[in-house]
């Protein structure tokens, strides 16, 4: 695998391709089995979000160097309809939609590094990082 896969996001199949070549690339790095589920798990919630809010996207999954450290990040990018109150996104249980209200807040849980950035009408960027320990 290279350092670097794009997919786009739209259909229900291409959350399962952009889980598997992040799941991939965090192998070849060198990841725990337990942190390839962590990874994997986060890279499902921002895909579904991109197809539930916006309806397409895309997700990108490339090593990430900082200093000597290595990992995997992920951003996931659509031109939905953004998100008004990012704050309020990121609390437990707020959903504007059907789910739960755990994806964003639970995916930044569950990296080491998570920034949003969104503007209402333009869509929505979230960026990942998981560090190899």
């Amino acid at each position: 695998m290279s350092d670097e896969a794009c997919v786009p996001i739209n259909w229900e199949v291409d959350v399962v391709t952009a889980r598997q070549r992040g799941r991939a690339l965090a192998s070849e790095l060198g990841f725990s089995r337990g942190d390839l589920a962590l990874i994997a798990t986060a890279i499902s919630e921002v895909a579904r979000n991109i197809l539930e809010y916006a309806g397409h996207g895309e997700v990108t999954v490339a090593t990430a160097q900082d200093g000597r450290r290595r990992g995997i990040m992920v951003v996931a990018r659509d031109e939905g309809p953004g998100i008004a109150d990012i704050a309020l996104a990121m609390q437990d249980g707020y959903s504007t939609g059907k789910g739960l209200g755990v994806g964003l807040p639970g995916s930044r849980r569950l990296m080491d590094d998570f920034e949003i950035a969104s503007e209402v009408g333009k869509g929505t960027t979230v960026t990942m990082r998981k560090w190899v320990p």
